[in-house]
């Protein structure tokens, strides 16, 4: 874990000079600008130079709030969560093939069949982290792989790869439908899905029930691969619920964006043994990529 917090606090450096230095720089001159519905130039006046601001709110205020903000699903946006599937070849594909290709590598000295896909606080990029990681992992030639979509509160994984469901992991927990009528299959691909369909009342106590344990336990044994999407860590307990149960986890943190307080926090909560490593999300493309595990 040296490396993770090494790479933590240089980000957190990165980011404070950045700051500094756009603090420092004068007002920009007036510049041309293209709407793209006029399509001719207008004027527009650069922001002033960053004003030493406020203190920044406490961490648990910055957690919730991220939390409950709902931003938009649009068809750019769900395209991207899928995007190993529509544009195999991309660079972000490729990338994602990295990330499994290191996985493997780490597979060869522990047992990796059931790996959990997390963040510290929602908006970084965790469920598009874990669809792209199972559509490149169920590319390999005679691999079985299972998506788990495991957060009963907000799940986007049926909508992101366009799925009709008709059960899910809820009615599975509840012994309303067998494993069977649960899993879909995702057109196009061989990757399978355990989506969510409705959202019981009592997710935290279902996910920490042992029939959530037998099932982790069950698919593991039915399949080479599962990916369960799970939960930000911080402001819940189903992460560190649902961690305890894999074999390894994968935090994936957003460039330029998530505090290193966030992440430090949030690997506190967690088994660090469990600990894969970090996925950068959001970096300049040819800098780290889209994602890494140290």
């Amino acid at each position: 874990m040296g490396k993770v917090y090494d790479a933590l606090r240089r980000a957190e450096e990165q980011r404070t000079q950045r700051v500094r230095e756009t603090a420092a720089m004068p007002a920009a001159p007036v510049v041309p600008d293209l709407p793209a519905a006029a399509g001719r130039p207008t004027e527009r006046t650069a922001a002033p130079a960053a004003q030493a601001g406020p203190p920044r709110k406490p961490l648990w205020k910055r957690w919730f709030a991220r939390s409950s903000a709902s931003a938009a699903e649009t068809v750019g946006g769900l395209n991207k969560r899928r995007i190993s599937m529509l544009q195999p070849e991309s660079y972000v594909a490729e990338q994602f093939r990295t990330l499994r290709g290191r996985i493997d590598s780490l597979a060869a000295q522990q047992p990796l069949r059931t790996i959990a896909v997390t963040s510290a606080v929602a908006g970084e990029g965790k469920t598009t982290a874990a669809i792209n990681l199972a559509l490149v992992s169920a590319m390999s030639v005679g691999r079985r792989v299972l998506l788990v979509d495991c957060d009963l509160r907000k799940p986007n994984v049926h909508q992101s790869l366009g799925l009709r469901v008709d059960a899910g992991l809820g009615e599975l927990l509840e012994g309303q439908a067998t494993l069977e009528e649960a899993i879909t299959e995702v057109e196009g691909s061989q990757l399978q899905v355990l989506p969510v369909r409705s959202l019981p009342p009592n997710p935290s106590e279902l996910l920490a029930s042992s029939r959530m344990t037998e099932l982790i336990e069950q698919l593991a044994q039915s399949y080479d691969r599962v990916i369960l999407d799970v939960p930000t860590v911080l402001g819940l307990p189903d992460a560190k619920t649902l961690t305890d149960l894999c074999d390894g986890m994968i935090l994936v943190v957003m460039a330029d964006s998530t505090a290193a307080e966030e992440v430090t926090t949030a690997l506190e909560v967690v088994d660090q043994r469990r600990v894969l490593g970090l996925v950068l999300n959001g970096e300049i493309q040819g800098a780290h990529g889209y994602g890494y595990v140290d």
